[in-house]
């Protein structure tokens, strides 16, 4: 083997073990919050504690890092509903899509705030990228006419947070219940 090759093979190992990381991040940061450790993404990225620190030096790096790729996920997946051929299907697609992760994205978010340092360029920049795809995806149902022309990309956030919340103790019927209410309220049809 050349070592062109070898060291080909030795970035291929360290991104798929910084995505494993960033994977595993997600889960753990989204479930234990503040509390979660680094040992426990560690484990569950089946990676020795000293890899995660080799990619990210620190909690907080490691925290946004996480917080910025499932801000990217999140752009993503609006991307592929502003895409869709029916605007009004695609924009309820997309508040489902959004409440069905916005615990995890809560958690993120809650946890960019802890060393003081407020959120980095690289944040901001994805959460911009997010919200002007959401924006799309709203804009385009607005101008089908069908959807109030008065709705911010705000409200939605506001929509998706308080939606979020019930999901977390009712059951998913119920979720979906006050999903279509609040879908119809946004769309002027009973």
């Amino acid at each position: 083997m050349t070592p062109y090759g070898k060291g080909a093979s030795v970035r291929r190992d360290g991104a798929a073990n910084r995505e494993r990381i960033l994977r595993a991040a997600e889960e753990v940061f989204g479930q234990g919050g503040a509390a979660a450790s680094t040992e426990e993404v560690a484990r569950r990225a089946e990676v020795g504690i000293a890899t995660v620190f080799r990619h990210f030096p620190t909690k907080q790096d490691l925290v946004e890092a996480t917080a910025v790729r499932y801000l990217e996920e999140l752009a993503a997946v609006a991307r592929e509903h502003a895409g869709e051929a029916e605007p009004d299907g695609a924009f309820a697609a997309l508040v489902r899509s959004l409440v069905a992760r916005q615990a995890t994205k809560l958690a993120l978010v809650s946890l960019l705030h802890t060393d003081g340092r407020g959120v980095t360029e690289v944040v901001a920049a994805a959460s911009r990228g997010f919200h002007d795809a959401v924006r799309v995806v709203l804009e385009r149902a607005q101008a089908g006419g069908r959807l109030r022309a008065d709705a911010t990309v705000e409200d939605v956030f506001v929509l998706v947070r308080a939606l979020a919340h019930v999901s977390r103790t009712d059951p998913a019927a119920a979720v979906e219940r006050v999903l279509r209410i609040a879908l119809d309220g946004l769309t002027g049809r009973p």
